[in-house]
């Protein structure tokens, strides 16, 4: 069975680690993994990575001084993730962690990408006030215009999502600010993505990092993507009923 690591950026979130860690560890009993934390925070957070990571031999961290930004954590992960499918998702538990079964179940089937949508049949962005997703919208709808790549796919701004580690082996990713999935289709080599729906949670711990500076840094992600993005076509995206997907678990996962 393939190895399975999550990575996860976190920033000021020593409120909501522990109960991801047992959260991600309930949602993948019968699975080999490991969850990779890279650490950009201020508080006490790398502590309680610490103390996690010596007690859970699943969990391993890095606590970055000298450079910070979600997107270039993310990164960092993927380059230290030991697993054969790597999966990015917040700290927040706003992406629920149980959601990672049936992602690794989608990839078990034979797919590339694995991409939780909040906007297809069964799905729920009910975790977004509605400035968040005024601004959310209008980054999908941005983003989906400017590169080809996203515009078959339902939820491209997510930062929930899941692939082959074999897709970014020549990837070369550049990213700014906070969307780092689109950085990723952009830039691997794929030809397959199933999207499954999923609720979007309200954050339980810590305030959300959205700000006017992240804005423009996606808009600047986009404008460089333009230029940047490899150039494929033949991707096919298949969408899961809530029923089907659950029906997939258990064929592949059990």
């Amino acid at each position: 069975m393939e190895m399975l690591s999550v990575v996860v950026p976190t920033f000021n979130e020593k409120g909501n680690v522990e109960n991801l860690v047992k959260q991600i560890g309930d949602a993948l009993k019968g699975i080999e993994y490991e969850i990779v934390f890279i650490d950009d925070s201020t508080d006490e957070t790398p502590e309680v990575l610490q103390k996690i990571s010596e007690e859970n031999d699943r969990v391993r961290y890095e606590h970055r001084v000298n450079e910070s930004g979600l997107a270039t954590a993310v990164i960092r992960g993927f380059r230290i993730a030991k697993g054969d499918f790597l999966a990015c998702m917040d700290a927040d538990l706003q992406h629920p962690p149980a959601i990672l079964r049936p992602m690794y179940a989608a990839l078990r089937s034979g797919a590339d990408f694995c991409i939780p949508s909040r906007l297809i049949p069964g799905g729920d962005d009910g975790g977004l006030n509605w400035y968040r997703k005024f601004v959310s919208g209008t980054a999908r709808w941005i983003g989906k215009i400017a590169l080809p790549c996203l515009r078959k796919v339902s939820d491209p701004t997510s930062g929930l999502f899941m692939f082959r580690k074999e897709c970014i082996a020549n990837a070369d990713l550049r990213p700014v600010g906070w969307k780092i999935m689109i950085e990723v289709l952009a830039m691997s080599e794929y030809s397959s993505i199933i999207e499954i729906p999923y609720a979007f949670q309200n954050r339980t711990s810590g305030e959300s990092k959205l700000s006017s500076k992240v804005t423009m840094q996606y808009l600047q992600q986009v404008l460089a993507l333009i230029f940047r993005a490899s150039k494929r076509g033949g991707i096919t995206v298949t969408r899961w009923t809530n029923s089907y997907t659950e029906n997939m678990v258990k064929k592949f996962i059990g």
